[in-house]
């Protein structure tokens, strides 16, 4: 089972995402919460697989409940949004957030980001990923923290993956880019993110942005 704490602070909302992931069998909500301190609280508590965090909440806002969850390692996080609060999208996503979802997805496609995240894979359809990395991209450019220096630990084939993440591409996009088995790709996209300490694919997709790979 997967095991799934929910944070929306408007009830309605919260209600049917509830409904919609209850009615898998093999996805259970453990916890609801009103706003983003509660979410953390809850994840301490219960140790969920992962929480579905909305990004405007009461109390704390969704990214820094994010950061709090991913930074003390209590559960992945899928984070709801409307598309349109770019910055709390990126922010949320530099937090660590394994992926992300729209509000208005169809109930299918919530399940399966749910299943997605929680087997560790933590890509989103990979059309919206590159959706959210053209905004990023078409951004003025800013000063980063990002350092060029943590590159050096990766292979140059490591760096490849990476710069295909950055443009939202799947396994099965990058194994038939670089040539390679889709199973090899798994690796790659796994030891980058070790070496790298990041979280999520996405969150590594971000960071080929920013260092303008």
């Amino acid at each position: 089972m997967i095991r799934v704490v929910v944070a929306e602070d408007q009830s309605a909302v919260r209600a049917g995402l509830v409904l919609i992931l209850r009615s898998a069998p093999d996805i259970e909500v453990v916890g609801e919460a009103a706003d983003g301190e509660r979410a953390v609280q809850l994840a301490r508590e219960l140790r969920p697989d992962l929480v579905l965090m909305d990004v405007q909440m009461p109390r704390k806002d969704g990214v820094s409940a994010t950061r709090e969850v991913v930074g003390e390692r209590l559960a992945d996080v899928l984070v709801l949004t409307t598309f349109d609060l770019d910055e709390y999208v990126f922010g949320a996503l530099r937090a660590g957030a394994a992926g992300f979802l729209l509000k208005n997805a169809e109930a299918k496609d919530l399940l399966t980001a749910v299943r997605t995240v929680a087997r560790g894979e933590g890509t989103i359809a990979p059309a919206v990923t590159r959706r959210l990395i053209a905004e990023f991209a078409a951004r003025p450019v800013r000063e980063t923290t990002a350092d060029p220096a943590v590159l050096d630990a990766l292979t140059r084939r490591e760096r490849e993956v990476l710069s295909c993440l950055g443009e939202g591409l799947s396994n099965a996009e990058i194994a038939e880019r670089l040539d390679m088995a889709e199973g090899t790709v798994k690796t790659h996209v796994s030891r980058l993110l070790a070496k790298l300490e990041l979280r999520s694919r996405v969150q590594a997709a971000v960071l080929a942005q920013e260092l303008g790979m």
